[in-house]
Order: structure tokens, then sequence, then C-alpha cells
């Protein structure tokens, strides 16, 4: 899986974009965020680094989805990260899982 099929895939189960402007994630993340319950939210968190991307799943309690990119969670439920190519069919399977 590349990065340009796992955004196809976000983008069609209906994950929204959410522009990072705190300091909870790092500077160039894309955030992209799916309300799963009242207040907790699925986050798929794509940080470019200079020698490699690495995504990051979380599943996360926030006040609201505006605090999403802008405060740090109320409580992390949940993380993932992925930053060996070996790693992405744990994020496929995550992505599978997540759907049903």
């Amino acid at each position: 899986m590349n990065k340009q099929k796992i955004l196809k895939t976000l983008r069609t189960e209906h994950f929204i974009k959410v522009a990072n402007k705190g300091d909870w994630f790092e500077d160039g993340a894309v955030i992209y965020a799916r309300e799963i319950r009242e207040n907790i939210f699925l986050l798929f968190v794509i940080v470019k680094d200079v020698n490699i991307e690495n995504i990051q799943a979380l599943i996360a309690h926030f006040d609201s989805f505006q605090s999403i990119g802008r405060k740090e969670p109320i409580q992390v439920m949940f993380y993932l990260s992925i930053k060996e190519k070996e790693d992405l069919h744990y994020f496929e399977k995550y992505l599978k899982v997540a759907n049903n």
C-alpha cells in the first residue's frame, strides 16, 4: 500500500482532512479524522520526515471535532505508528477492521 492508495481509502471512507494548527502534531503533518462515537475520533496522521514517511493511527477523545489539530486530546485510547514499509500490512488490516 502506498501513500496515494492510503489517501484515496481515507477519502472514500468519509474521513475529513483537518488543518494542523496546534503543536501536538509535527509541522507539516496531514490529519484525517472521522467520528466513531460521540467526541471519540479515529485519526490517521501522515508525518513527512526527511528520511521516512511516518503514518500514525489513533483513537482519541477530543472536546469536539474542531479541537483536532488544535489541542491535545483528552485521552488517547489507541496508538499505532508505522515507520517501516513492512509494517504497512498492519495498517491495511486496521483500515479493514475500522470499516466494519
